[in-house]
């Protein structure tokens, strides 16, 4: 072993060149991984650390026991409380103090007319807690309101509106409600509870705006006496509460209130991250294992005189291994640190594009630095197995013969194992979004293919570089033959350099054809589901946001330019024991204008007690018309409605369709979420919109779109997706790049003599120059073509299993002008790669070459 180790010692002082570009596919995969982990765990702690500090006064909550949680969301709906009960409260022993909270949505219009956030997180408002130790937010600037109209808003949230104290604006609650800003507040001391925004209101004017009746309240905040831990207030606090009130202590609030706001968030964005990070160290294994591969043969000579001498092929086996092991453990410490370095630049950066990362020192925990490093030195090691087990395997009269063409990657077996894994992978994938819908199978088929592209890479590599080198060799004459028969060498290497750079596109293809899809399927559900002339929408997604104003649609009726104008409102309700989300909204009017398919029974005879149902919705919970529904609802009331309409789709108008009048007894803080509207006879587009826009802009200005422009903007959120997707795979394609270019390096070190020869019979620096690169560039396009291929397989099986999974119809669609994109971006990454090689290869000198070994 010791004698393997100096070997490896020698060969790495003496080669380290080789290596320059493994060490850095090691470094950027851990240091991405490492960053990934150190910002979540800082995030995570900083979060922590916030929310405990701004309940830390606050011992125990009294709130409603029962929530209603509707599919797809985290948090329930709960009924408010009767805000007198703090007079109960605050008899109970124990009790230091008790003040009624009241919480609803209410979204700021900032200074330039701009609703402020909504894109996410949500927008909240409610009454100003003059109790500093329950109120979780702390007065920074000016002061608490005093009468109607005066309200606190987080610091951040003003900063964002370009808002001041003393400046006068609009609060949508969804009502518009003209307020004047008279104090700033900070949250745990931050400018805001992440991107989340609150506007703090008198009580008055919190239960006036914010609730469907006086009198009530979200929850009850409860502070101890001392010597009571929170344990025994909430104890105390459990007899004396009616049977549908719970109370529950401040730590286990700040931790739903916590996991509300940053643990999912921060889950999906870890795990996002961590994808990505998976991406970018499978490319960096094609990379590394190329090149081990390369130095390998190279080593042929070296190796068999090795072997000549007496070293046995553990010895050889080894020492190849221990080099490999001291890449991977330097580069891996090194990303190490370079992972930290990411972090801390995220930290720095985050502030400056609006989302507010947590002021703090980083937290680096043993896990976070243990798995990143963990998985380069197997990542690298994995990828230098074969290579060493090959290198251990080279005969002593191997030394006698010079270094043969490798042409092992066309062998018949490959070929028979690729066959039968394409096959394998075509059979899982349709049965998956053909046969029997299920994401599992399509997945199992998705990795079966991309497998198999991998072992017939070096099969379809010899076809296809003369295909893709054809034109080359026609145009660029001697040079462009050359760069052909370059790529054409090394089956196998050509392969396996190609395949870093086609994982890398195939993933960006697949995000841009289904990102095309969903924008497709988007476009698809509004021209079908919508039959409108205009749509007026408060844009947002995620919790933010407050809606429109259910008085909105009603104001826009009266005008003589619409025909129908029809608000979509959101109600939950647990139907027959399960969470919905419910429609509310006047039924025939919706009818005029949404296509609701074939209906079966009559909307007009819904009433305060009759319920629509889609078909999918009534055959899975076994209904038809005249048949009795079970609701409850947040109030904790009870009633049955009788199923008087069945109609096909659902789309835009949900699974369940109820009359106004009958939420009315159940709501909330009411809204709209979208009011379509018909124009009458004879208006023209732009006279309808300019009318309905000055009807709406007493209403918080909310944005009138036609039927188009509002399916381009309710996908607009696809596009915010993919420009993150595109900024993450960049570091898997820059990868990419470092194995054609390391590839291309080692084996212009191979070609020495060769390109010597070449340069000697007059082959000019420029032409030998073109050569490499031609020869770089035709790697990258079969590279590139193939991960076009795979990502687009890939994007179809994703669309057609989110198809099969989903109650909504997904459409599949290729966006021919974003591809072309892709590949010309492929191409010019493989030009880029070329560069560094070529300028070396012009440089050789002559004589040497000639007389190298």
């Amino acid at each position: 072993m010791n004698a393997s180790v100096r070997l490896s010692a020698s060969s790495l002082r003496a080669h380290r060149r080789r290596f320059a570009g493994t060490f850095l596919a090691v470094f950027l995969g851990v240091a991405f991984l490492a960053g990934t982990l150190v910002m979540g765990d800082t995030l995570r702690a900083s979060f922590d650390s916030m929310f405990g500090d701004a309940a830390g006064g606050t011992d125990a909550v009294v709130r409603s026991a029962d929530a209603i949680t509707t599919p797809g969301e985290s948090q329930g709906v709960r009924q408010p409380v009767a805000a007198d009960l703090v007079r109960t409260v605050e008899k109970v022993p124990g009790v230091a103090a008790a003040v009624p909270s009241v919480q609803g949505a209410g979204q700021l219009v900032g200074a330039n007319g701009e609703a402020i956030g909504g894109q996410g997180p949500p927008t909240l408002a409610g009454n100003w807690i003059t109790d500093q130790e329950l109120n979780p937010y702390r007065l920074a600037e000016g002061r608490a309101p005093r009468k109607s109209g005066e309200v606190v808003v987080n610091r951040g949230a003003a900063e964002k509106g370009g808002l001041t104290i003393g400046d006068t604006t609009t609060l949508r609650t969804p009502d518009p409600v003209r307020v004047t800003i008279v104090g700033l507040a900070t949250f745990g001391g931050e400018d805001g509870m992440a991107q989340v925004t609150f506007t703090g209101m008198t009580m008055t004017d919190a239960q006036k705006y914010l609730t469907a009746r006086p009198g009530e309240a979200a929850t009850i905040q409860v502070r101890a006496g001392p010597g009571v831990t929170q344990r025994e207030l909430v104890d105390r606090l459990t007899p004396v509460l009616p049977q549908d009130v719970e109370a529950i202590t401040g730590q286990e609030s700040a931790e739903e209130n916590n996991e509300m706001i940053s643990g999912r968030f921060l889950s999906v964005f870890t795990l996002f991250l961590l994808v990505f990070s998976g991406v970018a160290l499978l490319v960096a294994t094609f990379s590394i294992h190329n090149t081990f591969a390369i130095v390998v043969a190279q080593r042929t000579r070296e190796n068999a005189l090795l072997r000549a001498l007496g070293a046995s092929r553990r010895q050889v086996t080894g020492a190849a291994l221990v080099e490999a092991g001291a890449v991977a453990v330097t580069a891996s410490l090194a990303g190490l640190a370079g992972g930290i370095g990411i972090a801390a630049g995220l930290q720095a950066l985050f502030p400056a594009i609006g989302f507010p990362f947590p002021e703090g020192d980083l937290v680096v925990t043993g896990l976070s630095m243990a798995l990143p490093l963990a998985v380069g030195i197997v990542v690298c090691l994995g990828s230098a197995l074969l290579p060493a087990v090959r290198a251990g395997r080279t005969a002593p009269l191997a030394a006698l013969r010079e270094t043969a063409v490798d042409t092992s990657g066309a062998s018949r077996p490959r070929a028979i194992a690729g066959t039968a894994l394409v096959a394998l992978a075509l059979a899982c994938t349709l049965a998956g979004v053909l046969v029997t819908p299920s994401i599992w199978l399509a997945g199992t088929g998705a990795v079966l293919a991309l497998v198999a592209f991998v072992v017939l890479g070096p099969v379809a590599s010899s076809t296809a570089v003369r295909f893709l080198g054809g034109p080359l060799a026609r145009f660029r004459g001697v040079t462009g033959g050359l760069a052909r028969r370059n790529a054409l060498r090394s089956p196998k290497r050509t392969a396996a350099t190609a395949s870093a750079l086609m994982i890398g596109v195939a993933v960006v293809s697949l995000f841009t054809v289904f990102g095309a899809s969903l924008k497709a399927t988007m476009d698809q559900t509004v021209s079908r589901s919508f039959a409108g002339d205009v749509a007026v929408s408060a844009p947002s997604f995620g919790a933010g946001g407050s809606g429109l104003s259910p008085r909105l649609a009603g104001a826009i009726q009266d005008l003589p330019e619409v025909d129908t104008a029809v608000g979509l409102g959101r109600g939950v309700a647990e139907v027959d024991g399960e969470g919905r989300a419910l429609t509310v909204t006047d039924p025939v009017a919706l009818a005029r204008t949404f296509d609701l398919g074939t209906v079966d029974g009559s909307l007009r005879r819904l009433g305060t007690d009759g319920i629509a149902v889609t078909e999918k919705e009534a055959d899975r919970q076994h209904l038809t018309t005249g048949d009795r529904a079970h609701l409850t609802f947040t109030d904790g009331t009870k009633e049955t409605f009788t199923v008087r309409a069945v109609y096909g789709r659902s789309e835009l108008a949900g699974d369940y369709v109820i009359t106004r009048a009958a939420w009315a007894p159940h709501r909330t803080q009411d809204s709209d979420t979208l009011v379509a509207v018909t124009f009458a006879d004879g208006v023209s587009t732009d006279a309808g919109t300019a009318a309905v826009e000055k009807a709406a802009a007493p209403y918080g200005n909310p944005e009138v779109q036609t039927r188009d422009a509002y399916a381009q903007s309710s996908a607009g959120g696809i596009d915010m997706m993919l420009t993150l997707v595109y900024a993450l795979l960049a570091l898997a394609v820059l990868i990419a790049l470092l194995g054609i270019a390391n590839t291309l390096t080692l084996a212009i070190h191979e070609r020495t003599r060769e390109l010597g020869l070449l340069r000697a019979v007059g082959q000019p620096r420029a032409q030998l120059r073109a050569m490499v690169r031609w020869e770089s560039v035709l790697v990258a396009a079969f590279g590139t073509a193939g991960g076009l291929a795979l990502g687009a397989f890939l994007g179809w099986v994703l669309v057609r299993a989110s198809d099969g999974a989903s109650d909504s119809a997904f459409a599949f669609a290729m966006p021919p002008a974003q591809l072309a994109v892709v590949a010309l971006v492929g191409l010019a990454a493989g030009a880029l790669a070329g560069l560094r090689p070529a300028r070396r290869a012009a440089r050789l000198d002559v004589l040497r070459a000639v007389a190298a070994e």
